[in-house]
């Protein structure tokens, strides 16, 4: 590292810096994202509490619709549930391996920060 120029060396720097801050923001957002990806669960869950506590031989069920409601079979409205499920765990699946990606990604970036740093300090210090 002692062989190059001060500004090939800021250019590296502003370069690495970059990319921590965008891993640090998109690493934000994509929490965010699970946050309201689990508050969606919760909420699906209780629902799905909640239409168990109603007999089942009660086959219609009304569902809201903007200001409107209309009646669907149980049927599917279970299946409607189900399939809302599924698709918010694999959402949460994928958004937590992305959380993953991106944490490796910005310590990655520190770690070279640092290198470089100890680097130049050894560097000076010769």
């Amino acid at each position: 590292m002692s062989g190059l120029s001060d500004d090939t060396l800021r250019k590296i720097l502003t370069q690495i810096q970059q990319q921590a801050i965008l891993s640090q923001k998109q690493l934000s957002l994509v929490k965010a994202q699970i946050q309201s990806k689990e508050k969606e669960k919760k909420i699906l869950t209780l629902t799905v509490r909640e239409l168990n506590y109603i007999p089942k031989e009660h086959e219609g069920l009304y569902k809201g619709v903007g200001k409107m409601f209309i009646q669907q079979d149980r049927k599917e409205v279970d299946t409607q549930y189900t399939i809302q499920e599924k698709q918010i765990n694999d959402d949460l699946i994928i958004l937590n391996k992305k959380v993953k990606y991106l944490e490796k990604q910005f310590e990655e970036a520190n770690s070279q920060l640092k290198d470089i740093f100890h680097s130049q300090q050894r560097a000076a210090a010769s």
